[in-house]
């Protein structure tokens, strides 16, 4: 038997058509596409048709209609809301009301799944700040009602704008921890709820989609830019990791950090960004590069998606305990068309481990 390696690094566990995640070159490939031809341009429906495409007889030409709908649908779960629930964090409130949908494979359930999150998340942020849930509207498109869910009242179109990039940048990302997990699932034939759970569970850790909040705690003790290289230095000598820097697969800085940061400056300093922010942002980007660059030469450590992650869902006043939740939003696109590619043509993962523990020996 050959030899694994630790963390499956190096090992193609399936053949995909959705996503190319180029780390040497910094490049994220959508079907097709680069992220720049998307981020910005495209709206989150557009990417989810674009990514779901041939996995779906029934699939229509517009998903705002069905999407809009099956927010309604989702909508009525949100009674199950208790006080054992609002207890949890936001993922695991959200976690536990997606788990209430009956699994399945068709694409009345995918739309379902894919409004989950947007709904039950908004309507758990309210809850447990004592404010009731607000009903979808299906008029609307999926950014511009998440955010009118959760504040009770419609969004200025430029914050419309820097959520749909934002969903649209992070809808899928090759065979990342929370979409492996979801084709594993996907590939016992368990079916689509069960592969999102899946997905959904992966991202909750802090080494995957749960590493954004913590950006938000370090600029909050950095305070200045003037603080930012100080505060940087004894971190690295306590030897804690630079959260929003360094990246897997990137050996290059990583495309949607690009995409977030401008999505982010169109926002301006106005709406819901901080005053000086961006700038504060900026500095310690800088300054944690050059610390980087001294203090591990072998090791190319570069911006990641989680700085300007943080910066953007902060700026459209989103919690920071729910910024997992709003990756889980997009993510569930990218997690449902692995799950119907991993059916259609994949078999049952089964890999194998290599046994390092005692040689066989007598019972006592």
């Amino acid at each position: 038997m050959t030899q694994g390696s630790d963390g499956l690094e190096g090992v193609v566990a399936a053949r995909t058509v959705l996503s190319e995640v180029d780390g040497e070159a910094g490049r994220l490939l959508i079907r097709g596409f680069t992220l720049d031809e998307l981020a910005g341009k495209w709206s989150f429906e557009e990417t989810t048709h674009l990514l779901w495409s041939g996995f779906f007889d029934d699939l229509a030409d517009g998903l705002a209609g069905p999407l809009g709908v099956a927010r309604e649908e989702v909508f009525r779960e949100v009674n199950a809301l208790d006080p054992d629930l609002l207890a949890l964090t936001p993922i695991e409130a959200m976690r536990a009301l997606a788990a209430r949908l009956a699994d399945g494979d068709d694409l009345a359930l995918a739309f379902r799944l894919l409004a989950a999150p947007a709904v039950f998340t908004a309507a758990v942020i309210r809850r447990q700040e004592g404010l009731p849930p607000v009903a979808p509207d299906r008029t609307l498109g999926h950014a511009a009602d998440i955010l009118r869910m959760m504040r009770g009242k419609p969004a200025a179109a430029a914050e419309v704008a820097a959520l749909d990039a934002y969903l649209v940048t992070v809808a899928d990302h090759g065979l990342n921890a929370s979409t492996f997990a979801a084709r594993v699932v996907a590939s016992t034939r368990a079916g689509l709820a069960s592969a999102v759970l899946a997905g959904i569970s992966a991202l909750k850790g802090p080494l995957h989609g749960g590493a954004p909040g913590p950006v938000i705690e370090m600029l909050d003790e950095i305070g200045s830019p003037a603080n930012a290289r100080a505060w940087l230095d004894a971190a690295l000598d306590r030897g804690d990791r630079l959260m929003g820097f360094g990246h897997r697969v990137y050996k290059v800085r990583d495309p949607r950090a690009d995409a977030l940061k401008r999505a982010t400056r169109a926002l301006g300093e106005g709406s819901n960004v901080l005053p000086g922010r961006l700038a504060l942002a900026e500095a310690v980007e800088t300054a944690a590069l050059a610390a980087l660059r001294e203090r591990k030469p072998n090791r190319s450590l570069q911006t990641n998606v989680e700085l300007y992650t943080a910066l953007l869902l902060e700026a459209l006043a989103i919690p920071a305990g729910a910024f997992t939740c709003v990756f889980a939003m997009g993510r569930t696109a990218g997690w449902i068309a692995h799950a119907r590619e991993q059916v259609a043509g994949g078999r049952l993962m089964r890999p194998q481990s290599l046994y390092v523990g005692p040689p066989a020996r007598a019972a006592a």
